[in-house]
């Protein structure tokens, strides 16, 4: 049981320190805020083109929540942050939440 060295490490050894998690940026249906105003959070906060950002609109509409986007726990709670802020600038509820992958 002692230390391994690096020849003794194996690939999947080595591949899980440096795996980093990923979480998944979700946007949650309400009945106030405007499916106008979601797709263009999803393409400018998200990057989304218009027709992706339309796809992921109907799909929180339909089944209350879409994914918008996979990202590293900081980044996602930057996102989160920047939807809320400015879901609020606007007078909207809009809310959104992270996974973990």
């Amino acid at each position: 049981m002692g230390y391994k060295n690096e020849e003794e490490v194996s690939f999947e050894e080595k591949e899980a320190l440096f795996e980093i998690k990923r979480y998944k940026v979700v946007l949650l249906n309400d009945d106030f805020t405007s499916m106008d105003f979601v797709v263009e959070v999803l393409m400018e906060l998200f990057d989304h083109t218009v027709d992706s950002a339309i796809n992921i609109m109907l799909q929180i509409h339909r089944s209350g929540r879409g994914v918008c986007g996979l990202y590293t726990y900081e980044v996602a709670e930057t996102k989160i942050s920047q939807v809320e802020k400015r879901a609020k600038e606007n007078e909207y509820p809009l809310k959104a939440i992270m996974e973990e992958e």
